[in-house]
């Protein structure tokens, strides 16, 4: 299955588990896609004792998953792409709804 996640919290336990579910359904087999939009372009910067996203975002790498950001919430918070964020647009998004057998937003 193809699998769409929208994250749009900097909330460490959100983002956190945004993220837990994208790895579990990669590793089932599954292909996914996160689109990071509002707050959830932060994800990069979360910091967190329990919580920790950053090191769920780079498992998602790790384990094949594709991020993109939206760039004009990243511009709004004077944010700067990364290897793991790249800036991408609002039709990237639509894009990655079309390609989606299911979407999960957190």
């Amino acid at each position: 299955m193809k699998v769409g996640i929208i994250i749009e919290t900097n909330e460490p336990e959100k983002a956190w588990n945004g993220l837990r579910f994208g790895n579990a359904a990669l590793k089932r087999g599954h292909e996914v896609k996160t689109f990071l939009m509002s707050a959830g372009v932060e994800i990069e910067s979360i910091v967190h004792e329990k919580y920790n996203a950053r090191k769920q975002l780079d498992d998602f790498v790790r384990n094949g998953g594709i991020t993109l950001a939206c760039g004009t919430c990243m511009k709004s918070r004077n944010q700067e792409e990364s290897d793991v964020c790249p800036i991408s647009t609002m039709n990237d998004c639509v894009e990655m709804v079309e390609w989606a057998d299911k979407v999960i937003t957190f």
